[in-house]
This record gives structure tokens, sequence and C-alpha cells, in this order.
């Protein structure tokens, strides 16, 4: 693994997430994690983790949410790009997914949410711990 403190610039963790959108009751899924290794303050976030190198990024995304919630979504578009005041390497793209099949259940995997939840977008302020940036939130209010 290098050295993150070699490189001044230009080199991120990247981490894909996914709004997964029911557009039936105008509600996403949130999940909760517990003990995350990398952000000592994350709790409840959107579903998604970090690619792999031989995938594509909505391929691997897909794959992501099917581990931690059960459900199989078609990935839309890319909505949001971010980094975090918490920890700056990290680089978040946030994608809008809509489910395709599947009914949501937690897995027991390792890094896994411990709870999912189906809330209105507007709401993931009261479940997030971490920051969650004014356009991201914005772009949220446009869900409901």
């Amino acid at each position: 693994m290098a050295n993150w403190s070699e490189f001044d610039k230009g080199v991120f963790l990247v981490n894909v997430l996914g709004i997964v959108y029911n557009p039936a009751t105008k509600k996403i899924l949130i999940g909760r994690r517990e003990s995350d290794p990398y952000i000592k303050e994350l709790s409840w976030t959107f579903p998604g983790g970090r690619p792999a190198y031989e995938k594509e990024l909505e391929q691997y995304l897909q794959e992501q949410i099917k581990i931690k919630t059960n459900l199989d979504v078609q990935v839309e578009k890319i909505v949001f790009a971010k980094t975090y005041p918490e920890k700056r390497e990290f680089l978040s793209i946030y994608y809008l997914c809509t489910v395709a099949s599947g009914t949501e259940q937690t897995s027991q995997a390792k890094e896994k949410f411990v709870e999912i939840q189906w809330v209105k977008p507007t709401q993931v302020k009261e479940f997030f711990t971490t920051s969650l940036h004014p356009k991201l939130f914005e772009y949220l209010k446009t869900l409901e």
C-alpha cells in the first residue's frame, strides 16, 4: 500500500455510493454501520463501498448494494461527488439508483449494515453523523 504522506495532491480513496430511490414511495434507503474502520464518526450512510480495479464503478456499486441490502438496482446516473472535511483523501461519487428487484434485508458480512431503513430524502439529516454537503441535500430535496 502506498505511503499517503508521500503525495501532496491528486491521490484519493474512491468510494461509490448509491442513493437507492423508490419513486412510488418517494423514499431512499440508508444503512447503519457500526465501528467503521475508515471514518470513526460514520453511522448511517448510503450503500456502496470502495471499488476494485477489475470492474466498472457502476457494476461494483450494484454488487455492493446487493451484498449489503439484498436489492438489485439499476444505476441511473452520477448526481454528486465530494471529499469529506473529516477525511480529505476520501472521494465519494454518488449515483442515483432505482430498485429493479429484491426485498431489502441486512447482510451478516463484516463491515456491512447492521440496520437498513427507508426514509424521506430530507430525513437523512436526522440520521447521518458525518457531513452532508448542502448541494447533495438540495438534490435529495428534489426526490420528495
